[in-house]
């Protein structure tokens, strides 16, 4: 990752260490803020993709049993280009497993090793 340094002063450190949150020249705004979209973008192609799986799934009022639902809390992501925040689209999946009666927990198949879009191995 490219930092701009700014010239020392006296026996200022120049090593160009920022704190979390802070940014240390407007190149670093700019990596942050692209990959708070990659990743807004990816999150979003995710619940699409999900969301477009199970279409064709309707309840007994012909209502869609997996939808959109806003948004979860923002949350900070630390990425090589510093902390970004992002916003995680919510998907309301209302499908009953057969087997148990009970409503499914989240877009994917568990059967098949998925997990739901927002949702990472190690928590």
């Amino acid at each position: 990752m490219f930092t701009v340094v700014p010239e020392s002063v006296g026996d200022e450190d120049r090593t160009g260490s920022v704190a979390l949150g802070e940014s240390s020249s407007v190149i670093d705004d700019i990596v942050r803020e692209g990959a708070r979209r990659l990743l807004a973008e990816a999150l979003g192609a995710e619940v699409e993709e999900c969301i477009a799986r199970f279409a064709e799934e309707h309840d007994e009022a012909g209502r869609r049993l997996v939808v959109r639902n806003g948004y979860h809390e923002p949350r900070e992501v630390l990425t090589s280009a510093g902390a970004v925040e992002v916003t995680v689209p919510r998907v309301n999946d209302r499908r009953v497993d057969p087997d148990t009666g009970e409503r499914r927990r989240g877009g994917g198949d568990r059967s098949a090793g998925q997990r739901p879009p927002g949702r990472s191995r190690h928590r």
